[in-house]
């Protein structure tokens, strides 16, 4: 008998379809799970907007709650405004935007709250170490600087990081040229020569205008306290000029108004180099005759940078004490957290409170372009005629 062995054939087939389908099925997993983690990312992103939505609307509610203290307090009922200052003053979550000390407090999209939002805690502090602020160049600030107490210097911190064009500050580096030789024998001390900072640059902290306002309340003031050197009504104005030194000196700005003095020389200022402990480059103090209260006093800080823009924090202080004096409800910080399902951000800002019984303006013209002005002398009525607001009239078209 003869054996016939057929082969058995088709192994091969068999191993490539299992390969192939083992290959299509982790592709078909791997773009499975990218898809799934690009929809969680995009839900963690949306529900990270919402929250974030969700605190801002808890800063809003907090700026309709200051809006009420300020207008209470100005109606005149004490009582009324001391609990409210007190129902503020709690450090309780919502008790100031709600009057109770609630959990958290939905935020509604018609008669449904689908997205699951509310902001959980909202906090307000009227009293505030500092303030804070940014300036563009050759803008202007007008800063009450109303305090819970009394004070006689106020320190003046500018330009950080963010000021930067290269977002570093270092002022030690390269040469550079003295400018403060040409203000006369009496500035070139060796602890200024080839210190100055140049004025152009990015990278260059700006000159400050300072120019302190003091009114007093009790006896009153005419314009003419303007023009005297006096202690308890009058302006006085000082020019920072930002020098390297490491030495901080108080200014005593009726001393050395610039207003007064002959020579006009700004007065240099310490600035140097950024560093962990130091979140501005440039530090003035400027000292005043004696300490105000605001009780007694109206005092304001109008603030000028000159050259480039600036971040800068203003902190008043008093002799002997290393404790700065709080600002009175001049910039409340609101402190307020916000929740989307199970995603929370917090945001914390400042705001401004105005003073409507003192109204003051930051500048009777701010422009940063050109200013056009057209002035002409005529006995003729049909003069008058023409458009005030039609600048192609006479040339005055840039």
């Amino acid at each position: 008998m003869r054996l016939v062995h057929k082969k058995q054939k088709g192994f091969v087939s068999i191993f490539i379809v299992i390969f192939t389908a083992i290959l299509i099925a982790v592709i078909t997993i791997s773009f499975i799970r990218l898809m799934i983690k690009d929809q969680q990312q995009a839900t963690t992103d949306d529900l990270s907007r919402s929250a974030y939505d969700s605190a801002q609307a808890g800063v809003e509610d907090a700026k309709r709650a200051l809006l009420n203290y300020m207008s209470v307090c100005n109606g005149g009922d004490t009582a009324a405004c001391q609990s409210l200052k007190e129902t503020i003053d709690s450090s309780k979550c919502n008790a100031a935007v709600s009057g109770a000390d609630l959990s958290e407090v939905d935020i509604q999209t018609g008669e449904a709250n689908d997205l699951d939002q509310a902001y959980t805690c909202v906090k307000i502090k009227l009293n505030t170490d500092n303030y804070l602020g940014s300036l563009l160049a050759d803008g202007s600030k007008m800063i009450p600087l109303n305090a819970v107490s009394g004070f006689d210097t106020i320190k003046i911190e500018w330009f950080n990081a963010n000021n930067s064009a290269t977002n570093t500050i270092n002022l030690l580096a390269g040469s550079i040229t003295p400018l403060l030789k040409t203000w006369g024998s009496s500035q070139t001390n060796s602890t200024t020569t080839n210190n100055s900072l140049a004025l152009a640059g990015s990278d260059r902290p700006p000159i400050m205008r300072t120019q302190v306002i003091q009114l007093d309340k009790i006896n009153g003031f005419s314009l003419s306290d303007f023009d005297n050197n006096i202690s308890s009504s009058g302006s006085n104005t000082l020019f920072l000029y930002p020098i390297r030194m490491s030495a901080v000196v108080a200014k005593n700005i009726v001393s050395l108004d610039s207003r007064r003095d002959p020579v006009g020389a700004p007065e240099v200022v310490s600035c140097g180099n950024l560093s962990t402990t130091a979140a501005y480059s440039c530090t003035a103090l400027i000292k005043l005759p004696s300490v105000v209260a605001s009780e007694d006093h109206l005092v304001y800080l109008n603030l000028s940078a000159f050259y480039n823009r600036t971040d800068y924090q203003i902190t008043l202080l008093k002799t002997g004490s290393s404790t700065p004096v709080k600002f009175s409800a001049v910039q409340p910080e609101i402190d307020s957290t916000g929740r989307a399902n199970d995603l929370f951000r917090r945001v914390k800002t400042r705001v401004e409170l105005t003073d409507v019984n003192f109204a003051y303006p930051e500048a009777a013209v701010d422009l940063t372009g050109s200013f056009c002005k057209d002035f002409s002398i005529t006995d003729n009525p049909n003069d008058y005629n023409i458009d005030p607001f039609d600048l192609t009239i006479n040339g005055c078209n840039d």
